[in-house]
């Protein structure tokens, strides 16, 4: 949590352990410890930094979660993406009428006719995640459903830098309504998958990484300069 500060560490932590291990800290003693191991904690986040993930293959793991964006007019609209783990492909990226757990499996069985199935679907642990159906039609698919611990936004941490990545644009975006969002869903995810090199694939798009593509080795047969939402998004496209 690399951007917390003591209190929220604090908190974090006396939930996942007050009652599992009758252990609780203080803010002040987090506070404490935070400045008195300020250079081996700068050193550690470094180390995070630099460390290379777990290489995975492509539909080994997915991850499932919900963000949101307000247009021009104040009206909310949930947005749902579904990435996966191994190549961090977006599969899905769209903006959907309710969160109702039907909604959300219905774009995600038309994700898993497009691209294959996944062995595994993580989420966290929504209402929408833990009730009934969900869990009960994954098993039913013979997908195994990963949920990650109350509290702990950093087990799921692909779609969360993923949707990272989308606010920051979007913060920057003008949303006038959902028909225009869903084109804009459109061109980020081609950019995000496509255009944009990943630091944690060695340079790779997700497209490349997902169709096992080295860049490095092959001449593309075009090259073609992206550039959507007011220049927000751009870099070359390198097809063929």
């Amino acid at each position: 949590m690399p951007q917390a500060g003591y209190r929220r560490i604090a908190d974090t932590f006396n939930r996942l352990h007050a009652r599992r291990r009758q252990i609780t800290v203080s803010k002040s003693f987090v506070a404490y410890t935070l400045r008195r191991e300020r250079y081996a904690i700068e050193c550690k986040r470094r180390e995070l930094r630099r460390r290379q993930p777990r290489s995975l293959k492509r539909n080994a793991v997915w991850a499932l979660d919900l963000t949101g964006k307000q247009d021009i007019q104040g009206q909310q609209h949930t947005l749902i993406g579904v990435i996966d783990h191994g190549t961090r492909r977006l599969l899905e990226l769209k903006a959907v009428p309710n969160k109702a757990a039907w909604t959300l499996l219905g774009y995600l069985f038309l994700a898993i006719g497009r691209y294959g199935k996944p062995r595994a679907l993580r989420t966290d642990n929504e209402r929408i995640f833990t009730g009934w159906v969900f869990p009960k039609i994954l098993r039913w698919a013979g997908i195994r459903h990963q949920r990650s611990e109350v509290g702990c936004p950093w087990q799921n941490g692909r779609i969360e830098r993923l949707f990272g990545t989308l606010k920051r644009k979007l913060d920057q975006w003008r949303v006038v309504d959902d028909k225009q969002l869903q084109t804009a869903l459109k061109h980020f995810t081609f950019w995000y998958n496509a255009v944009r090199p990943h630091q944690n694939l060695s340079g790779q798009t997700p497209s490349e990484a997902w169709d096992g593509i080295d860049p490095y080795q092959r001449v593309p047969k075009r090259v073609e300069w992206f550039e959507a939402w007011g220049g927000l998004l751009n870099g070359f496209y390198l097809s063929g």
